[in-house]
């Protein structure tokens, strides 16, 4: 086992300055704030390598060499000569799981100056240090080249649906339009109780944000399109099949008039955009009648099954895709938990 001190007297810590609004779209330098995303902004406080840390919400952890800006609520570290700077942001990375159960506060958890300080860090020297950054880097490229295939998949075929089809909200191909009630019948899930739902259950439960557990019952038995209804993931869209319950956070397609693709449907929703549809002056919601009202792009079926083969063969790849991820994140996960045993590199 390692040897651990306390943090604080390793790193300099500060924190941003710059409210959240002071970021500009055409920035030179990034600007980190407490979102897991960065943006951008003119000016830069700080030089150097640091790993920055999210001081509330979720918290995460990120690590940037160069000059850049941070907010008020960032913590910024920057490691002494003793500690290499990517063994300090792995090390972050896992003990960010400690820094969410220290958290406190009400709606918006945060953490203080002193759970960063009073961290205990492993202290090898500073070239096994550099060993253990440099196997923890390589499995975290893989992982991280692996999730950027899948994305690229993503954006394949989305890109094949515009190519075959064109944007589905102008049609520039001119395809026939069907009214949504033409072709759907939509309707909305209904309540599962609390005591239907159990991990242990067979029939997964959708909501708004997709599969939100597992259910003791099933409403409906056939593949459909699941659109959120309410909240955050209004308008979200998912492609389901066999034996599920919906919730009623969600609207889905109870019935199909004529004959449609259900991947080129799934599709079609997507490029739409159904938030447009979506009433903000409370909670945001959705209701089914600006979808039956909505204009449906309606090719020949024999293009849309065409479109559907393709995907297929794109999901496939991403499927494999997938399954090397799994693989990838097991990996790096038992790295990072050796990585701080002292069991790595020896």
């Amino acid at each position: 086992m390692m040897s651990k001190v306390k943090l604080g007297p390793l790193v300099e810590i500060k924190t941003g300055k710059l409210d959240a609004n002071a970021a500009a779209a055409d920035g030179q330098y990034p600007f980190f704030t407490c979102s897991k995303d960065n943006k951008k902004i003119n000016t830069y406080s700080f030089d150097g390598e640091y790993v920055i840390v999210a001081g509330n919400g979720d918290l995460n952890v990120k690590y940037y060499s160069g000059k850049f800006d941070a907010y008020q609520r960032t913590y910024t570290l920057k490691p002494s000569p003793q500690l290499d700077g990517k063994f300090l942001y792995h090390f972050m990375s896992k003990y960010v799981e400690r820094l969410r159960e220290q958290s406190i506060g009400g709606v918006i958890k945060y953490i203080k100056l002193g759970n960063l300080t009073n961290a205990l860090i492993p202290l090898p020297s500073i070239e096994e240090q550099n060993k253990i950054a440099a196997i923890l880097d390589a499995a975290d490229d893989y992982r991280q080249k692996t999730k950027a295939l899948i994305d690229k998949y993503d954006q394949l075929t989305q890109s094949l649906f515009l190519d075959m089809f064109g944007d589905p909200v102008t049609n520039p191909k001119g395809w026939d339009v069907k009214k949504g009630n033409e072709l759907f019948k939509f309707t909305s899930g209904k309540y599962n109780p609390t005591k239907n739902l159990s991990p242990q259950y067979d029939f997964p439960s959708y909501g708004g944000n997709g599969i939100t557990g597992m259910s003791q019952s099933f409403l409906i038995d056939f593949p459909t399109i699941v659109i959120g209804r309410v909240g955050a993931y209004c308008g979200s869209i998912h492609l389901t099949k066999g034996k599920i319950w919906i919730t009623d956070n969600a609207i889905y397609i109870k019935e199909f008039y004529k004959d449609v693709n259900l991947t080129y449907a799934y599709f079609f929703f997507r490029g739409y955009n159904l938030n447009r549809f979506a009433d903000f002056s409370g909670q945001p919601k959705i209701t089914q009648k600006p979808m039956q009202n909505m204009s449906f792009m309606y090719p020949d079926l024999s293009l849309q099954n065409q479109f559907a083969e393709r995907v297929a063969q794109i999901e496939k790849q991403k499927q494999q895709a997938e399954a090397t991820l799994v693989k990838a994140e097991e990996l790096f996960s038992s790295l990072l938990q050796r990585a701080f045993k002292g069991e790595l590199t020896s």
